[in-house]
């Protein structure tokens, strides 16, 4: 078995400059829901046929007790960086105060980095809204941007110097489509009316959220977390490529344009007027606050067809394929940041998510995840091959550092390079975890 990762000898990947870490989400890992507000996601998995395996974030990785043994294995793996999310409804009261409580938790981890040397990458909002607010609406609810701008405000302002990049928001295109169009995710609503709407509240709050981050925090990095799925035709016909290019702008453009060209993309104006936002005076201006970084979260890609009844119809992926069923193929990663980057005057990217669920098995105290490491190394070698085609790359998260409960899917998908055993709560490093380490360590 090669437990190895390796880049050219002359790769801007094996800089010291380059920043190299793992990433978590609040929810996914910390457990600890009585001394936090419910949230979006208590409620969706409290709901019949939600989530596959029937489970909840209850307890998770336990991550609220085990956060100092959880950070010692961080520093083991000899990262430069560690991407966590704050949980809003753990530091916010339903008054819209401070918790101190819930404060002092996230001190205590920040601090803990800093003693370490390891940069704290904050995300505020990583898809548990406090269910308080989705009861008066949500993200289809205008109002919830503004909530969140005052959390963003306190928590940037205790926070000081202790944080190295924010992020305002992860993934909004899951957020909107996959809670609020087509309800896979909490908080479960479905309806083509009501995904756009939510899309520009969330982005809305991004550039409220952004105003106040760069009067609060101005020697942080701040910028918004996106993920992307680069769309590819099934066929070179005219019908399946311009399905694809809808779909693009549809699921990938419809976030990043208006951040960066301050407008959607043209397939705004073919959508039933019941489909589209509401748009205020004034709110594109915001969204399109300059930022710092663009995170980009890059796991698959998707292949359309043309469609009698929808402009565009996914196939499914051919092989090969991760144990969530999405098809392994890094050329993609390379040709979408090269095209983003062509397409818009991007800031520094950060690779701020990329990995895989496989199916691991633990024997006799190992892991030999051989299949993930081959995906970190084909993907390593995509962003090595986007940078030298001229885009500015400075760092890659591992997602993700440990094994945890994957939404919708549960605890029966596994994408930690550290492997959970969610009965006894014993982390057991895997193979691609000291691949990871020994490329880290090695630069």
């Amino acid at each position: 078995m090669t437990v190895k990762l390796t880049l050219p000898t002359q790769s801007k990947m094996l800089s010291k400059d380059f920043v190299y870490g793992v990433a978590t989400a609040s929810f996914q890992i910390e457990g600890g829901k009585a001394s936090r507000l419910p949230c979006i996601w208590d409620t969706f998995c409290d709901t019949p046929n939600t989530i596959a395996d029937g489970s909840n974030g209850e307890m998770a990785c336990d991550h609220f007790n085990r956060w100092q043994d959880d950070i010692e294995l961080i520093d083991s793996i000899g990262v430069d960086a560690y991407r966590l999310s704050i949980s809003w409804p753990r530091v916010i009261t339903e008054s819209g105060e401070l918790n101190q409580e819930g404060v002092a938790y996230y001190m205590n981890i920040l601090d803990t980095l800093k003693s370490k040397r390891i940069k704290a990458f904050v995300t505020l909002y990583h898809w548990d809204l406090p269910q308080h607010l989705e009861d008066k609406g949500g993200w289809l609810n205008r109002e919830t941007a503004y909530e969140f701008r005052n959390y963003a405000n306190l928590i940037s302002k205790v926070f000081g110097n202790r944080v190295h990049a924010y992020a305002t928001l992860n993934e909004p295109f899951c957020s909107a489509f996959l809670g609020y169009e087509v309800g896979t995710h909490a908080p479960g609503i479905i309806g083509k009316e009501f995904g756009k709407k939510a899309a520009h509240h969330l982005l809305l709050a991004h550039g409220l959220a952004m105003e106040v981050l760069a009067k609060n925090s101005p020697n942080t990095l701040n910028g918004i977390v996106l993920n992307f799925t680069p769309c590819y035709p099934e066929s070179e016909s005219l019908a399946d490529i311009n399905a694809a290019a809808f779909a693009d702008d549809y699921f990938n453009q419809w976030y990043i344009k208006p951040l960066f060209d301050g407008k959607y993309p043209e397939i705004l104006s073919t959508l039933p007027a019941a489909h589209q936002p509401d748009i205020h005076e004034g709110d594109m201006a915001i969204i399109a606050h300059s930022m710092d970084y663009l995170g980009v979260n890059f796991y698959t890609r998707a292949i359309y067809r043309a469609d009698v009844d929808e402009h565009f119809l996914q196939i499914d992926p051919p092989e090969p394929r991760t144990d969530i069923g999405w098809e392994i193929y890094p050329k993609a990663f390379t040709e979408l940041l090269v095209s983003l980057n062509e397409k818009y005057r991007l800031p520094p990217v950060y690779i701020t998510e990329n990995g895989a669920a496989m199916a691991d098995k633990i024997i006799d105290g190992v892991v030999n995840d051989q299949d993930r490491v081959d995906y970190y190394q084909q993907h390593l070698n995509a962003v090595n091959d986007a940078i030298e085609q001229g885009v500015k790359v400075d760092g890659y998260f591992a997602w993700s550092l440990m094994d945890n409960f994957e939404w919708a899917e549960g605890y029966l998908k596994r994408f930690g390079i550290v492997y959970v055993d969610y009965e006894t709560q014993v982390r057991t490093i895997k193979a691609s975890g000291f691949a990871y380490k020994a490329l880290i360590t090695n630069r």
